[in-house]
């Protein structure tokens, strides 16, 4: 170790030597720019509204931006002075050279430029009458920029004018005005009227203004009124063509499924299929007509609008079924009347094609590995943009952490899937209207599962479901049936039997049973929309299992309900996921999760069934404690039990987690994990695991630790070292261990540092 730390330290050292030596290679004359300070209204004592906030703004909005920097070392430069002048065209010294940033110069800095920029940004934010002027200070060798910004008072809307109702066009701009984003009393806002025009320009396509545009129209401002106000008057451009100011309708709808370039001339040649309101121009049948009803809402003769136009493309896009899609909207008879013929192109994509994938895993009970995945993809099976996939996935994993380190495991799945571009209901046709297409699922599978010389679990499920975004941001996944066959094979009875004897609680966790029942998933995120300042995502789910079969299914020997033999599991279970990402910068967000499970077993059996159990502990919850093995409640596993994991039927969990950059891709963490699992009703086996309201948070444990993310966009490598700051298995007001805490000590880092390798977020 201490030869891997000094040279590191060295470098360490020579790069902040560099970087605090940073003019030393600068040639004579030559000066260091170090960046750029703007003063708002230094002569006056009055602030304006969120000064700090336009500061900021302003500053970020001033070129050059200087050389980077961490905590006032600037690395980058650093590095390039480290690698001095290359003797050679290639080699060491050129590769360390690029990895740095030659130095910024205040020769540079445009001041002029810079004062247009931000004096024009001010204006925008209402300042009408501001000014900014700059100027240059240095110091030795380093040089900065100082803006001074003169803001005067900010303008703010007297009163809004719209076109007056000379034609049908202005007509419908005054109908809807009531929808206006300018107010009166609002600040003057440059972005606000643009968006104003977008606005107005979205209610026109609705209602067929094709050839119109924001840009034909124009926002007028007066502000020689007084008292700091302006008079906002929106009006049509006098340029604005003659297209743009009438409505268009759909005449034909010719659709070409099967479309290449190449093909182009002989696909116009054919006679079209007429369906409906189609011309479908395809001599190869490649898909049946009716599909293009669920892909194509445009009708003949109806006005154009835009709603129709995006649900359209993303039907068609988000199908699954075409490499290439194009609307055409052309006018007949060049402008000279008011409709358009809707040409769409599709060009599909292959019928057949085979993936091969190698992936990384990272689970929660601390197995990580690799899988093989091969996967045959069969699109149009049926010629209604059906697509079945066919895979086969073997993998490897072994334990990293835990009570029984070195356990290896081997799987093997295979699982046929067949999706429907559809919803699938007997005696039902529902028609959805969004812009996503509805999905039916059928999917079979089996899984083989090997622990070893322990025991081998081989796993049968089918499932007939459907799923469906309602929008971008929220989907509903439902399953109605779902059959999953649990069997468990042992090397011999004599394994079993000792296994058994090792941990009693084995003989329910690995018997043999069926789960026959249905669940519903709802997902709601908008972690897609980067600009935002706050996400959030949010999960919920039940499942059910056995409560129809229940009713019918005969019982065993044993007097438990049974299929073939094998007990039947009853049970409702249910999940809530609620996760929010909070920027508090660019480069620092500060996660946080509550993750709630209850589940009520009945029938066969008291508690959840082994596969469906709730757990605590490991890479992806509470970090400071080895997989599986917290809980459930106050029970403690024996650090040498054979089989460690210890699920329960009620979990809560509470995380916090803030994220930063420190480098390229190498970001760091510092998080606080809390949390536990209990069982529904006391386990003999296990004193103090039922769950009880009033001693919840009593029996928390918490844990915290810091962490380093390799987040290359298309992957995430994590390593987190955690450790416990309250153990809930100890005696009651020896929970809370701040002061057992002894990172000096060897024998405390054994027993309580907890180190996670993980791929991906773990939240």
């Amino acid at each position: 170790m201490k030869q891997l730390t000094r040279p590191f330290l060295l470098i360490m050292a020579c790069l902040v030597w560099a970087g605090c030596s940073s003019t030393k290679s600068l040639k004579p004359g030559q000066i260091l720019y170090t960046g750029a300070e703007v003063n708002i209204n230094p002569d006056s004592s009055a602030k304006i509204d969120d000064q700090k906030q336009v500061k900021t703004d302003l500053e970020s909005k001033t070129r050059p931006r200087p050389n980077k920097s961490i905590l006032g070392i600037k690395y980058k430069l650093g590095i390039y002075n480290l690698a001095g002048e290359p003797t050679k065209p290639k080699g060491f010294k050129n590769w360390l050279r690029r990895q740095g940033e030659p130095p910024v110069l205040l020769s540079e800095v445009k001041l002029k430029y810079n004062n247009d920029v931000l004096t024009s940004y001010l204006i925008s934010e209402g300042y009408l009458q501001a000014v900014v002027t700059g100027d240059t200070v240095v110091k030795e060798k380093k040089g900065k920029a100082i803006y001074t910004a003169n803001t005067g008072d900010r303008y703010k809307i007297n009163k809004i004018n719209f076109p007056p109702d000379t034609g049908v066009l202005t007509k419908i701009i005054n109908a809807n005005k009531e929808k206006t984003l300018l107010k009166t009393g609002d600040y003057y806002d440059l972005d606000v009227y643009k968006n104003e025009r977008i606005r107005i320009d979205n209610d026109l396509k609705e209602i067929g203004y094709f050839y119109f545009s924001p840009d034909y129209l124009i926002m007028q401002v007066d502000s020689t009124i007084g008292k700091n106000l302006v008079n906002i008057s929106v009006k049509v451009k006098d340029i604005a063509p003659d297209a743009a100011l009438k409505p268009y309708s759909i005449k034909t709808i010719n659709i070409y499924p099967n479309y290449s370039l190449r093909r182009d001339g002989a696909l116009r040649k054919l006679k079209p299929l007429q369906y409906n309101d189609f011309n479908i121009y395809d001599d190869k049948n490649t898909f049946k007509p009716r599909l293009f009803d669920r892909l194509v809402f445009f009708q003949k003769g109806e006005a154009y609008n835009r709603k129709d136009h995006n649900q359209s493309l993303n039907r068609m896009v988000n199908i699954g079924a075409f490499q290439d899609v194009r609307a055409e909207f052309l006018p007949v008879d060049s402008f000279k009347n008011n409709q358009l013929d809707l040409n769409i192109y599709l060009t599909p994509l292959k019928k057949n094609s085979l993936t091969f994938s190698v992936t990384g895993t990272s689970k929660s009970n601390n197995f990580v590995g690799s899988e093989v995945k091969v996967t045959q993809t069969t699109r149009n099976l049926f010629r209604g943009a059906e697509q079945l996939d066919v895979s086969v996935s073997g993998g490897f994993e072994t334990q990293t952490r835990g009570t029984s380190l070195g356990r290896n495991s081997l799987s093997l799945t295979a699982e046929g899937k067949l999706t429907f571009p559809r919803f699938i209901v007997p005696f039902y046709k529902p028609n959805s209207t969004t812009a996503f297409i509805p999905k039916t699922i059928a999917s079979l599978s089996y899984q083989m599962l090997s622990r070893g010389s322990e025991y081998t679990l081989r796993a049968f499920k089918g499932e007939f479901g459907y799923n469906f975004k309602e929008n971008l941001y929220k989907e509903h996944n439902l399953n109605p049936v779902s059959v999953s066959y649990i069997s468990t094979g042992f090397p011999s009875d004599d394994v079993r039997d000792s296994l058994y004897a090792a941990n009693p609680l084995l003989k329910a966790t690995l018997e043999n049973q069926f789960i026959i029942g249905s669940s519903y998933n709802f997902t709601y995120t908008n972690q897609m929309e980067e600009s935002r300042r706050n996400n959030t995502y949010f999960f919920g789910g039940i499942e059910t299992g056995g409560n129809v079969w229940g009713l019918f299914a005969p019982k065993n020997d044993d007097g438990q309900k049974s299929i073939f033999g094998t007990p039947l599991t009853q049970f409702v279970r249910l999940e809530a996921d609620l996760r929010d990402y909070y920027k508090i910068n660019r480069n620092l967000i500060w996660a946080n999760r509550l993750n709630l499970g209850y589940g009520y077993a009945y029938g066969n059996t008291t508690s959840l069934p082994f596969v469906r159990q709730f757990f605590a502990g490991g890479s992806n919850d509470i970090r400071a404690f080895p997989a599986r093995t917290l809980g459930p409640g106050t029970f403690k596993v024996d650090d040498n039990a054979i089989f460690a994991d210890q699920g329960g039927d009620v979990k809560l969990m509470l995380n916090s987690e803030l994220r930063f950059k420190l480098v390229s891709v190498l970001y760091g963490a510092l998080f606080a994990d809390a949390g536990n699992v209990w069982l529904r009703k006391e386990d003999p086996l296990r004193p103090g695991s039922e769950f009880k309201v009033s001693n919840v948070l009593n029996e928390l444990a918490v844990g915290t630790g810091a962490g380093l993310r390799v987040d290359a966009t298309i992957f995430v490598i994590r390593l987190d070292v955690a450790f416990p700051v309250r153990k809930p298995y100890l005696p009651e007001g020896q929970r809370w261990v701040f002061d057992n805490i002894a990172f000096g000590n060897k024998d405390w880092r054994r027993e309580n540092l907890i180190f996670n390798i993980g791929i991906g977020y773990p939240f």
